[in-house]
């Protein structure tokens, strides 16, 4: 079952919506309440608006969800395209108005180049591990334009250690989650929170320029990569 792309049909359509919780492995699940992937500019935080005002030239949104990012950037005349691999949340994206979307992998897509490529709502995290983040950056070789930029937002979760992190076997940032909704469960899948000091080492050694553009209270940054 398409679990996350299943609660954004219902909610969208209204067909009994229900609760989606996320469990993780630090204690009692979390519920994700579907409006978040329904934003408008006036709920969307500082750090994703400016992101969006720094896109440029043809963009490919990767991780698109329901579409509002690349609504957003849609109703201002930019040249978007939203790459989701829900089927069920492309077909909300569709119905939403977002013109042209790709229904595939980001690992499968390598038919055109964009000049931004952009991944909001820590959608970095897609990598799933260290060694993914690195198959990602030599994936987005082939998908950016001469020219192009890297835009994503992630953050540093050493506060769920108090900043005291204990000796692991993986990197800390790799966080185990599974999504449940009307008591259909995901397997458990790794996501990616990167802290600026590795992510800059990772990206320097592929021949990536780092620049962080915007750091929020809460451990969050946006950043932008550049080939050198």
């Amino acid at each position: 079952m398409d679990v996350l792309g299943q609660a954004i049909y219902d909610f969208y359509f209204r067909i009994n919506p229900s609760r989606l919780l996320i469990h993780n492995k630090f204690g009692k699940p979390d519920e994700m309440p579907v409006s978040v992937y329904f934003r408008d500019e006036d709920d969307m935080p500082d750090l994703e608006l400016e992101a969006l005002l720094l896109c440029r030239g043809s963009i490919l949104d990767i991780g698109a969800g329901a579409g509002s990012h690349a609504l957003y950037l849609q109703d201002r005349n930019k040249d978007v395209t939203a790459l989701e691999i829900s089927q069920m949340a492309a077909l909300v994206m569709k119905k939403r108005g977002v013109e042209k979307i790709i229904n595939d992998n980001i690992f499968n897509y390598a038919e055109k180049q964009f000049d931004t490529i952009l991944l909001l709502m820590n959608g970095i995290g897609l990598a799933a591990n260290l060694a993914g983040l690195k198959n990602f950056l030599q994936h987005c070789k082939n998908l950016l334009a001469p020219g192009g930029q890297l835009l994503f937002d992630s953050s540093d979760v050493a506060y769920l250690y108090k900043r005291n992190v204990p000796p692991m076997v993986d990197y800390y940032g790799e966080i185990d989650f599974r999504y449940e909704y009307k008591k259909q469960k995901t397997p458990w899948f790794s996501w990616l929170y990167i802290d600026r000091k590795t992510l800059k080492k990772i990206a320097e050694q592929d021949g990536w320029k780092t620049e962080i553009l915007f750091d929020d209270d809460h451990d969050q940054y946006l950043v932008r990569l550049t080939l050198l």
